[in-house]
């Protein structure tokens, strides 16, 4: 099959035949019919993050279930999912209090070392990026990283659930649990910000500030949810904040990863309000925390964030049932459809600003 493959570090994305066993275990084999590209998956082709090359990345997968292994019971062929980078052993203490997206064995959804590869290219083992590797023509994921979602929504929407919509929109909902009349400042306006933006209006938040440096970013975030918006290029954002909300938030999301936009955040946050950092920083990258008096007694939480806190059987579904009925504008997040060989020049119009979201949906 055809897959975008990453030989190593900085390498850039090269489309090639690859490889793909049979499904065994609990594993289930896909045909991809769309998969997003997310900038994180492009920050671990470009940094090192420990992963083994060459690897298949794409995480944002969407599909139909092809065939499945003999003890998959969650999932039937012909059915329509979506594949999450959380993995989950289901057996441990976080996983058995509901708490998938903090399991202690997430490893448990891998093959083991001596057995075949999923994927290979010429007698090579190659790394599955997450466990899914979702720019490929097919993909091989355990049943418990897929969610089974409503047949009503296009492939190249649901693509995006599974990671912009439960990083951003779980971060709101189960993370923070904003409550009508709260205040939100969410820092950067891609595609995870914007869908904490459209989580916020659906919470009831009162004020929805939307911080970038990209007038185009802000003006679209409007019609996502934003309430005000700031350009922290025009005017300082911490001060922005504090003017519109008469002296900061109840919740600033950091949906960058940079530290500089995570300083504002926590700074955004009003006494005793919450800053929740979601954005994937490089690796090394840190913060400086004045640990004063002043710090204690503004009672301020900094928390983090991996995935929105998302239980994935449970939220996907729903948020793809809130994309039926329009509750949720994550089709609005598709700038554009592309094949496997426009990958390289998709990143580079993302990260330049000029697209929200691509989708690999040609093969």
């Amino acid at each position: 099959m055809k897959a975008s493959v990453c030989r190593g570090i900085g390498s850039g994305f090269e489309v090639v035949d690859v490889d793909i066993d049979r499904p065994i275990g609990r594993e289930v084999l896909i045909d991809v019919r769309a998969c997003g590209l997310c900038h994180t998956d492009l920050t671990l082709s470009e940094a090192d993050y420990g992963f083994t090359f060459p690897a298949v990345f794409g995480h944002e997968v969407s599909g139909v279930v092809r065939e499945t292994g003999p003890l998959v019971t969650q999932v039937s062929v012909g059915d329509h999912v979506v594949g999450c980078l959380i993995a989950f052993c289901g057996r441990c203490v976080a996983c058995l209090s509901g708490r998938t997206h903090e399991c202690s064995e997430p490893g448990a959804t891998l093959r083991a070392v001596e057995q075949d590869p999923r994927l290979s290219l010429a007698g090579t083992a190659i790394t599955q990026g997450y466990g899914l590797g979702g720019f490929a023509e097919q993909a091989l994921i355990h049943e418990n990283q897929l969610a089974v979602i409503n047949r009503e929504i296009p492939f190249s929407h649901a693509a995006i659930l599974g990671c912009a919509t439960v990083t951003g929109a779980g971060a709101v909902i189960n993370t923070a649990r904003v409550r009508p009349g709260d205040t939100v400042a969410v820092f950067g306006t891609g595609g995870v910000g914007l869908n904490a933006i459209n989580a916020a209006r659906l919470s009831g938040a009162l004020k929805i500030i939307a911080i970038d440096i990209i007038d185009a970013k802000l003006k679209r975030a409007v019609d996502f949810g934003a309430t005000h918006v700031v350009n922290s290029l025009a005017s300082d954002p911490v001060e922005a904040v504090r003017d519109i909300t008469g002296g900061g938030v109840d919740f600033a999301f950091e949906a960058i990863g940079l530290p500089a936009t995570q300083a504002q955040a926590i700074r955004a946050a009003r006494d005793g309000g919450t800053a929740l950092l979601i954005g994937l920083g490089k690796p090394g990258a840190c913060i400086t925390l004045d640990t004063s008096l002043s710090l204690l007694a503004e009672h301020k939480t900094i928390r983090g964030v991996a995935m929105g806190s998302t239980n994935l059987k449970r939220d996907i579904p729903l948020y793809a049932d809130f994309c039926v009925d329009g509750r949720l504008l994550v089709g609005e997040l598709v700038s554009e459809e592309i094949s496997l060989e426009q990958i390289p020049s998709a990143y580079q119009r993302l990260k330049r600003g000029e697209t929200l979201r691509a989708v690999v949906t040609q093969w």
